[in-house]
């Protein structure tokens, strides 16, 4: 298989690199009664053979169980310090807790974990020491921000990243703290400096019966992600994946 990645939904991202398959935060299902996900949920056939997962944090959207549960095989789970206890519940693979600057193998892949500027608290009685990204090396570098908000270490990635892959969105109709809206991840790309860019966290999860009175409002901050890197004339170059679509690491032609 050609070195790719697909945007599955949300902060799920599949990543194909080197022979290796990575997989982020995954959320295949509803988020709960409330918090619905109005995009088709992926083939599980698309999940076989991963070689690893990475969890960014422990909040109910981004460190899901029953997602876990549903992986096939026992694939490596990398999580931050503290989450480990609750992983376990439902991974069958090794479980690695890392803190920022942690680098660890996948395969032929180096991955390095990086702050994040989020809360870190899953319940009154579960707390990771802190939330992370991920910077994935092999022939080609992908950062996966996770959950963050701007923080001064992200221009400390400068010249490290190719493919950047920034949350710009959420669920609802605002954004709370440690979050990026379209324009603040324009920022963070202008910071990194990535040759590509590509927007996550958006048009997957909606509140029961909002979606269809939100109409566009909530598919659009995608669009407004690319039109915000490209009024800062960075050069960085933007593909907007929808949930379902992929990239190649080669000739970057999104399907």
């Amino acid at each position: 298989m050609a070195d790719r990645l697909t945007f599955l939904g949300h902060s799920t991202v599949l990543v194909d690199l080197d022979g290796v398959r990575v997989l982020t935060d995954p959320l295949l299902g509803h988020l709960s009664v409330a918090i619905r996900r109005h995009v088709p949920r992926e083939d599980p056939d698309t999940l076989k053979d991963i070689s690893a997962v990475f969890i960014s944090h422990g909040h109910l959207d981004h460190l899901d169980l029953e997602s876990l549960r549903a992986l096939p095989g026992k694939p490596e789970i990398f999580v931050p310090v503290g989450l480990g206890r609750i992983v376990a519940k439902a991974a069958r693979g090794v479980i690695h807790e890392m803190r920022a600057g942690d680098r660890l193998q996948a395969g032929r892949l180096t991955l390095e974990a990086v702050h994040a500027e989020h809360g870190r608290r899953r319940s009154l009685f579960t707390s990771a020491e802190g939330a992370l990204g991920i910077l994935m090396t092999g022939s080609t570098s992908i950062y996966f921000a996770g959950d963050t908000g701007l923080f001064p270490g992200m221009s400390q990635l400068a010249g490290r990243v190719d493919v950047a892959l920034l949350p710009v969105g959420g669920w609802g109709p605002r954004l709370g703290r440690g979050h990026l809206g379209p324009d603040l991840a324009a920022e963070a790309a202008t910071r990194i400096c990535p040759a590509i860019a590509v927007p996550i966290h958006w048009g997957t999860l909606y509140p029961l019966g909002l979606r269809r009175f939100a109409g566009r409002r909530f598919d659009e901050p995608g669009e407004a992600f690319r039109d915000a890197v490209a009024a800062r004339a960075s050069g960085i170059e933007v593909q907007v994946l929808r949930p379902g679509q992929w990239m190649t690491l080669n000739g970057r032609a999104a399907q």
